[in-house]
């Protein structure tokens, strides 16, 4: 059997662990992090779809690595619950909720009603010190404020998606995963009506057809 070609982008798994990493040493590395979250937005507000998802999504192919690969999933079908549309817009309704309150705080910070705060808040809930990787920069406070707040975000979303895919398929963060709830927002209202999903994104090729 022929072995499929890879491309660049088959690779792009790596930047997920450099990211954490690099947050880890220095937490304004954490402001890379908006290229993910600006990129797939305008990848389907310029009639991309959902094409950052299915091809480009670093985190997504980190998932189907450890799950997939080094078999660490335990490939059961992704619950129906979870795919359902009223749990896929909560849980995208609380991450906005969630990154508000973080761009809230970065005002006080940046107000100066408010001191920094060295750590990060691992599922919204448990502050973890991580004063080791903030070392005084030049910029204002809230640049740094904003980066623990950023990294938090990213950290508990791969924890969810190590979680869900340890107890599920590999990729099932995919389909409930915020990002893609919005661009397939987006394709719809581009397309002026409600755009059923085509069953070839990565969630439907996870094996279970999600909520359209």
């Amino acid at each position: 059997m022929k072995q499929q070609q890879l491309h660049w982008y088959d690779r792009l798994w790596i930047v997920t662990p450099i990211y954490l990493g690099l947050g880890c040493f220095n937490i304004l590395f954490a402001w890379v992090g908006m290229i993910f979250f600006c990129l797939p937005l305008l990848i389907a507000i310029f009639g991309g779809g959902k094409l950052y998802c299915n091809r480009y999504c670093d985190r997504g192919q980190f998932f189907s690595l450890l799950g997939g690969r080094l078999k660490l999933s335990r490939n059961y079908p992704t619950p129906r619950w979870m795919r359902s549309n009223v749990f896929r817009y909560g849980f995208l309704i609380f991450f906005f909720i969630m990154f508000f309150q973080m761009l809230f705080v970065t005002v006080l910070v940046g107000s100066g009603a408010r001191d920094l705060s060295q750590f990060v808040t691992l599922l919204w809930t448990f502050r973890v010190p991580w004063h080791w990787a903030y070392h005084g920069t030049l910029f204002a406070p809230w640049v740094a404020q904003f980066a623990f707040g950023f990294y938090s975000i990213m950290l508990t979303s791969t924890v969810i998606g190590l979680i869900v895919m340890v107890l599920f398929k590999p990729r099932s963060w995919c389909v409930f995963c915020p990002m893609g709830t919005m661009t397939q927002l987006i394709s719809r209202l581009r397309a002026g009506k409600s755009e059923p999903c085509t069953g070839n994104c990565v969630c439907c090729n996870e094996g279970d057809h999600h909520a359209g």
